[in-house]
């Protein structure tokens, strides 16, 4: 043993180099097996008996080499001529021709691997002249235990380098293998599909876990019989690849593929591919949705949002507010006054920021295509629908925001559908009947009055006081004196930006712009700049201008006097420094409540 250590420790460090008896080797391979080792180096009788208890694992028999044999011959030769030789034949296979090279008498007693083989076959060597016995270690036991003369075949150093290299290639090749194993195993264990393998005999070879669960066959029970037998409904042929097959198998529809696994031109088999239809449906659904929704975003948030009156930094704040909810939010306010820009800084000051943000004019389109858009439809649910099916809006902004402008102006049925909505957050497309949960923030904005609205059965009553948990009204601009001038000479400079003009409005020109009544609020004064950055021939910007590009008289235009206009202005600032409090207001103008309200009628101001 210490010479084997020392010949192989140096190339050879990890092999471990073990004495055991032969009776006892079975017994200490199998515990060493145990503690993982998988190749197994050993020679004669030791090597015979791990082959007939066929072990799992890979045995290296190590060889009787030429040298080992002569160096024994002549240790044997020292006790005399006559030698006989017990051994397993295959251990010493040409021994003959080195006898008669050497120079003695030698004869073979074949043996099998039993301690009483050995010792019957000393016995008859003896009987029948022999002077010395040559062998391994039983041969030498038997021989010692009668006293006769014996010599040890031994593994001599080259038979040692060579077992050890073929043992160390072996491991490399074993690595490998089971590398390979191992990428097969987890593609097989963790793939979306069910895979299934059949050899040349169509014999199931493999099932994957998705495989057992579509196909409800167990794994034990499939493997080694024929595919025939356990999956009729699959007709494979191994020589040709086939694609696309839809079965039912068990009740569920599944679409199969089968490519044979090709070697040198030969077919040994074949590889067979099972989805389940309704989750191929899902995943298209879910990558149009994803398609879809790239270009839903929201692009403003609160820091665009021009104005620091009272009234819109109060709107501002209250917005806020609601963006750290989960609730549906309905947005109240004129038309032009920003509500879309307040719906999406609601959503980009939100949790749900990383999410789409999709926008929805619901007077835009009529009831049934309206229902189409916002809930989605399946392959043939009405006529010109997509053939392969459409999702609906709530799908595409599943993980954001939906924004219903003009919501008062859908109809009553489609309300319906999204008060369910509210309640379940569940969704059934047109023409289906599955039911698809959908993660999604509700606003709503309108520019009509939803109290008269619901008094007179156009808004169903259910779905205002759902809405109506979180309330934001926007202010009109004629309510913003302050931020009239900013948001003029902002959209002025947008606009100029092309040409690098420098418009200036003179002061008759921004009173008579706060003096306007603004109908359209902020999307008519950006309308009104626009124009007038394309049509004024000068940078200087006054109220004849202003009042010609509105279609107006500026002498008969409805235009107040200075001094109507100085009152209008301390009206309008007592009014947004009291928060809209009439009496409060009064009181910083000196006045009683009634003058005020006098006034604010006389130049038909509201608040």
């Amino acid at each position: 043993m210490p010479y084997a250590k020392d010949v192989l420790k140096e190339n050879y460090p990890d092999i471990q180099i073990v004495a055991v008896p032969p009776s006892q080797a079975v017994e200490l391979i199998r515990k060493y097996m145990a503690q993982g080792v998988e190749i197994v180096a050993a020679r004669g009788g030791i090597a015979l008996r791990v082959k007939n208890a066929q072990l799992k694992l890979s045995l290296v028999e190590i060889p009787v080499s030429s040298f080992d044999v002569i160096r024994s011959i002549n240790e044997a030769k020292l006790h005399g001529k006559s030698i006989a030789v017990v051994a397993l034949t295959a251990m010493v296979l040409g021994i003959d021709f080195l006898a008669d090279v050497l120079g003695v008498n030698m004869r073979h007693y074949a043996v099998m691997n039993y301690d009483h083989d050995y010792e019957k076959a000393v016995i008859t060597a003896v009987s029948d002249g022999a002077e010395v016995i040559l062998g391994g270690v039983l041969a030498v036991q038997a021989a010692t235990h009668h006293n006769i003369p014996c010599a040890l075949i031994k593994m001599g150093k080259e038979s040692l380098l060579q077992a050890a290299q073929e043992a160390s290639q072996l491991q490399v090749a074993l690595e490998a293998e089971q590398v390979r194993r191992g990428f097969l195993s987890t593609i097989l264990d963790y793939t979306h599909d069910g895979i299934i393998t059949i050899d040349r005999e169509h014999t199931i070879t493999a099932v994957n876990p998705v495989a057992q669960k579509l196909t409800k066959i167990d794994n034990a029970n499939a493997l080694g019989k024929s595919l025939e037998e356990i999956l009729p409904q699959l007709d494979i042929d191994i020589n040709k690849e086939s694609l696309n097959h839809l079965v039912s198998i068990f009740g569920t529809k599944v679409l199969f593929d089968s490519v044979p696994i090709m070697v040198n031109k030969r077919s040994f088999g074949a590889v067979v591919t099972i989805q389940e239809i309704s989750k191929i449906q899902q995943k298209e659904a879910m990558i149009r949705t994803e398609i879809y929704a790239r270009g839903h975003i929201a692009k403003f948030s609160f820091e665009n949002i021009i104005g620091t009156s009272p009234t819109i930094v109060k709107a501002i704040e209250t917005a806020r507010d609601f963006a750290a909810t989960n609730s549906s939010i309905m947005i109240l306010g004129e038309t032009g006054t920003g509500k879309e820009i307040f719906a999406q800084s609601i959503h980009n000051a939100s949790n749900r920021a990383k999410g789409p943000f999709v926008a929805i004019n619901c007077a835009a389109l009529p009831a049934q295509l309206l229902e189409s858009e916002l809930f989605g439809y399946v392959a043939g649910a009405f006529t010109g629908a997509q053939k392969e099916g459409k999702p609906g809006l709530f799908e595409i902004a599943h993980g954001g925001t939906i924004f219903l402008d003009e919501l008062a102006e859908m109809d009553y049925v489609n309300q319906g559908r999204l008060l369910r909505f509210l309640q379940e957050k569940t969704v059934v497309r047109l023409g289906s009947f599955k039911v698809v949960p959908v993660d999604v923030r509700v606003i709503a904005a309108t520019n009509r009055d939803l109290e008269s609205l619901v008094r007179e059965n156009k808004v169903r009553n259910d779905l205002y006081y759902r809405l109506n948990v979180l309330r934001l009204e926007i202010p009109p601009l004629k309510h913003r004196k302050l931020d009239i001038r900013r948001y003029a000479e902002t959209f002025l400079c947008e606009f100029s930006g092309g040409s690098n003009r420098k418009f200036q409005l003179t002061d008759d020109a921004v009173r008579f712009l706060e003096e306007y009544t603004w109908p359209g609020n902020i999307r008519e004064c950006r309308n009104l700049m626009e124009r007038i950055a394309a049509a004024s021939k000068r940078d200087v910007i006054n109220a004849t201008f202003l009042a010609e590009m509105l279609g107006q008289n500026l002498q008969t235009s409805t235009a107040p006097s200075r001094k109507e206009t100085r009152l209008v202005r301390d009206i309008r600032k007592a009014l947004d420094d009291a928060r809209g409090n009439y009496t409060a207001a009064a009181e910083m103008l000196g006045i009683n409540r009634t003058t005020l309200w006098r006034r604010m009628k006389k130049f038909n101001l509201e608040y």
